[in-house]
């Protein structure tokens, strides 16, 4: 007995110093030699350098300021859990959604620059004064809601969360999901996430995130996210990849920041983020790793290093724009017809005053069917859950225990249906 507690313990021990690892390099290298699917690959990133260098060089006419726009871009999501067998008990698979949208709500805070830690890019900053400031894209993740595939079981208005699907024989692509931003969550390869740089909607390709690296909180049975790597970032990597983002640490020697060459990158062809040969690890402070420009120091806190996920938080604006370059690539082969235009709820209930001070209403027009109301935070921590039968009130005051001010999203759930809401609390 003694022993197999020592090896548990030493397990346990190896898992929670293990070093982050991603198996982008390996795919890209093995659609590199194949013809088909190399020239595939160039074909794409034509068409992406036609989008970047638009957004590179199209100007204001007054200001001389890179054009913007404050359209929010809304992404279709459809997480897998292929291991999962479709007859699994309903628990572990409203479990399993909560823990999906738990990694939603993570990529939305990273992607917008709304997640709490980017408060310590105030003090970091002054190391990368070439970093004008942080980077936010504008864009809301969303789990699909409607249409969805034929064949998939899934009704109108359940979310596109699904259970022993193609992905479980290792496959990271599924035609049948085309069109979406595909998560399957297996077994990675050896590595805690993949996906190929940049990845094709049309082809149904799937960011692969390992078992213990997805979502955050307390996980679900089999699905547990495991420290330093349990806050939902890996997916903040790898989805950076499926934008056509490279490691930080793509090398030195490049000659000209805003050129980027697949096959001989030196450098991720991005002009604020500091070349840098090699990934940082564990949690280094801010400025103490030099980059290979004297001088400059390795940007360790970005999503595209190697850091624990308690330690990376922020994209730089050079990385915002070539991800939404590579948007403007993709979003034709997007569906743009599985997403609810939040008709249910703007026909059931709605939440005031929003913004507020911790303390807010949701009034139903009607209560058909039980509710459940989750509030979480932008790091995926549930800070109110309570249940509410169809006899209930049709006014629900929510108040949130000494909440912190920023972004919080409510989670609306009758049976597999979730409908998310976003407020602010002042």
């Amino acid at each position: 007995m003694r022993k197999i507690t020592l090896l548990f313990i030493f397990l346990a021990g190896f898992i929670a110093n293990a070093q982050r690892t991603c198996g982008m390099v390996e795919k890209m290298q093995q659609i590199m030699s194949d013809p088909v699917k190399r020239q595939k690959f160039l074909d794409r990133q034509q068409k992406f350098e036609q989008e970047l260098y638009k957004l590179q060089n199209v100007q204001h006419r007054n200001t001389g300021e890179l054009s913007s726009t404050n359209t929010t871009i809304r992404i279709p999501v459809a997480v897998h859990f292929p291991s999962v067998s479709t007859g699994a008990n309903a628990t572990l698979k409203n479990c399993l959604r909560n823990l999906a949208q738990s990694q939603i709500n993570r990529l939305n805070a990273d992607y917008n620059a709304t997640n709490t830690d980017i408060s310590n890019w105030a003090t970091a900053s002054a190391f990368y004064p070439m970093v004008s400031s942080v980077g936010s894209m504008n864009v809301e993740f969303i789990l699909a809601t409607e249409n969805h595939p034929t064949g998939t079981g899934l009704a109108n208005g359940t979310v596109a969360v699904t259970f022993g699907t193609d992905y479980l024989s290792g496959a990271d692509y599924d035609t049948t999901w085309a069109g979406y931003i595909n998560i399957a969550v297996r077994y990675a390869d050896g590595s805690l996430g993949y996906s190929y740089m940049p990845g094709d909607p049309s082809w149904g390709d799937a960011v692969i995130i390992d078992s213990e690296a997805f979502g955050s909180g307390a996980g679900c049975t089999g699905y547990v996210p495991g420290a330093p790597y349990n806050l939902g970032r890996t997916l903040t990597h790898e989805l950076g990849h499926f934008f056509n983002l490279d490691h930080t640490f793509a090398g030195c020697g490049e000659t000209n920041c805003a050129q980027y060459n697949a096959f001989n990158p030196n450098g991720d062809g991005i002009c604020d983020t500091p070349a840098v040969s090699t990934p940082a690890y564990s949690c280094p402070t801010a400025g103490s790793k030099n980059g290979c420009v004297s001088g400059q120091k390795a940007l360790t806190m970005n999503y595209m290093d190697y850091v624990n996920d308690a330690c990376m938080y922020m994209f730089t604006p050079g990385q915002i724009q070539r991800m939404t370059a590579q948007y403007n690539a993709i979003s034709d082969l997007l569906k743009t017809n599985v997403l609810s235009n939040n008709t249910f709820i703007k026909n059931n209930f709605n939440i005031y005053p929003n913004p507020s001070n911790g303390t807010f209403i949701i009034k139903f027009k009607d209560l058909s069917n039980d509710y459940s109301v989750e509030v979480f935070d932008i790091s995926g921590r549930i800070v109110f859950e309570d249940y509410y039968t169809q006899s209930s009130n049709l006014e629900q005051t929510i108040s949130i225990d000494k909440p912190s001010s920023g972004v919080y999203f409510v989670n609306v759930k009758s049976g597999s249906i979730i409908t998310t809401e976003k407020i602010i609390i002042k």
